[in-house]
């Protein structure tokens, strides 16, 4: 019964939105070079954008499963490129990804990003406008920064499109800057990271070839930056975004009461949006249920009311897995951000030698065209922080190797069962 109301609310949202709001404020209208639908999918190159590269995201809501099977409520953005126009929302709705899609993206890019406001179905009462920031990035305008106070909101049942003018290589994120704290803490941010140029020309220094990612089937899988030297190179990379959640703060906005930012503590340490042993599943996650079953601390239908009801309509919205897989003698680079709001966060690798070669989406390189590489057992980095982390295994004995928090209760939930900060590198 509850499901039904759910879809129907979900329904008249969207009729509302697409039928009934203002056109001025309710439109959704992607902008692609050579997209001929509205889709965001590139049918005809523009010969004016070479290198465009399109993607329509939205932001909503939705519900996602910590590995103690505690469904938490959450905000976040989700890919739905391919979409036509009229169907972007009826589709976006309750389709809020945790993290958000990963973007990827090439030295010499033009990104186009359209963003659209599919607003929270599970609350009604809130028109919380949303943006993409992009972190770190040097935008040529304050206008696509993502930052209210500068630029531009999109309000629900609106698009904007962003545009990027892809030049600097390297690890980012990218969040909401609207009502940052609670919107971040909510779910709504995403791994984004740069490929150098480097990959497809090789370096003047001729010591680096042209990468897979090239096309040299014999060369490196690619490199971090445009290093010249090859001294970045990697053959399996993995993105892996480290953050929590506070739970109660989660379900104070489900339940629709004040939310407690200053005793925010996150209670649930994930690995790209899951904790242990999920980490490892390299399949979608399935819908989060209510749980039937009663979690300490969380009594049994918490959510509904309905022990066992499948949320989200049956959507899945944890995609990402964090698990590492590569044969001996292979290099690895670990894209590592941290989006906590509450916390730094030290990372180890028991058995394996971490080198950093970049923090911040900068090469380690001093001024005089020095390395200034730095080998450690564990790394330590806060908020907003991104580091790029590659491991050698030419001398690492093949076996499963385990990627966690140092602090013991941060391999754990609130709950002291499954979950944690914790994922596997397994060297074949």
């Amino acid at each position: 019964m509850k499901k039904f109301a759910n879809n129907a609310l979900a329904g008249a949202i969207a009729f509302t939105l697409l039928g009934f709001m203002d056109s001025a404020s309710a439109v959704v209208n992607v902008q692609c070079p050579g997209d001929t639908n509205g889709d965001a999918v590139i049918d005809t190159p523009d010969p004016a954008h070479p290198n465009a590269k399109c993607m329509h995201l939205i932001a909503g809501d939705s519900f996602t499963v910590m590995a103690d099977s505690n469904p938490m409520y959450i905000f976040g953005y989700a890919d739905r490129t391919g979409d036509l126009p009229d169907d972007v929302i009826g589709n976006g709705i309750l389709d809020a990804e945790w993290p958000g899609t990963t973007v990827e993206l090439d030295e010499g890019d033009e990104f186009f990003l359209s963003l659209t406001n599919v607003g929270t179905v599970i609350r009604p009462d809130l028109f919380d406008p949303h943006t993409v920031h992009f972190h770190g990035f040097p935008n040529a305008a304050a206008v696509f920064d993502g930052v209210p106070e500068v630029s531009i909101s999109i309000n629900m049942g609106s698009t904007l499109s962003y545009y990027y003018n892809i030049v600097e290589p390297g690890t980012y994120i990218y969040h909401c800057h609207v009502e940052a704290t609670e919107h971040m803490e909510m779910g709504m941010l995403a791994n984004l990271y740069v490929h150098p140029a480097q990959d497809k020309t090789g370096c003047l220094s001729g010591g680096c070839p042209i990468s897979q990612r090239g096309g040299n089937t014999t060369g490196p899988g690619g490199y971090v930056y445009n290093d010249n030297d090859g001294t970045t190179a990697w053959d399996v990379e993995k993105a892996l975004q480290v953050a929590s959640f506070d739970s109660d703060f989660h379900d104070a906005s489900l339940f629709v009461q004040p939310l407690p930012f200053a005793l925010m503590e996150g209670d649930y340490p994930q690995v790209n949006g899951r904790g242990y042993p999920d980490t490892i599943n390299p399949a979608a996650l399935p819908a989060p249920a209510d749980n039937s079953v009663p979690v300490a601390g969380h009594p049994a239908g918490k959510v509904t009311g309905t022990p066992g009801e499948v949320l989200n309509n049956g959507t899945p919205t944890q995609i990402m897995d964090s698990l590492i897989e590569l044969t001996q003698g292979q290099r690895l680079l670990l894209r590592l951000s941290n989006v906590s709001l509450d916390r730094f966060w030290t990372l180890t690798a028991m058995g394996l030698k971490m080198k950093i070669v970049g923090t911040g989406a900068r090469q380690m390189r001093g001024s005089d065209g020095k390395n200034l590489y730095r080998e450690t057992a564990s790394l330590n980095f806060g908020g907003g922080e991104t580091t790029d982390v590659i491991i050698e295994t030419a001398d690492v004995a093949p076996g499963t190797y385990f990627l966690h928090a140092t602090e013991v209760h941060q391999m754990s939930n609130a709950t002291q069962l499954d979950g944690g900060m914790i994922t596997e590198i397994v060297i074949n």
